[in-house]
């Protein structure tokens, strides 16, 4: 297990999970959100790449219309 914190929670995860396979557990719908990590907004293309390692920060915003 790794420790996170995932948008000012501590969270455990599983060791070996990807951006996509968080944002899949959440079912979060990638076209709506960004992914910051430690502080560097992540690309959508590395999503699948990037693995959690422990004490990562991460901060998932969210897009809203509005006018």
């Amino acid at each position: 297990m790794a420790k996170i914190q995932l948008n000012g929670k501590k969270v455990s995860i599983k060791q070996k999970l990807s951006i996509s396979d968080l944002l899949k557990k959440y079912k979060l719908d990638t076209s709506k959100i960004a992914v910051e990590i430690n502080g560097i907004i992540l690309n959508k293309t590395k999503y699948k790449k990037r693995i959690l390692k422990n004490n990562d920060k991460i901060e998932i915003v969210h897009f809203i219309g509005g006018g």
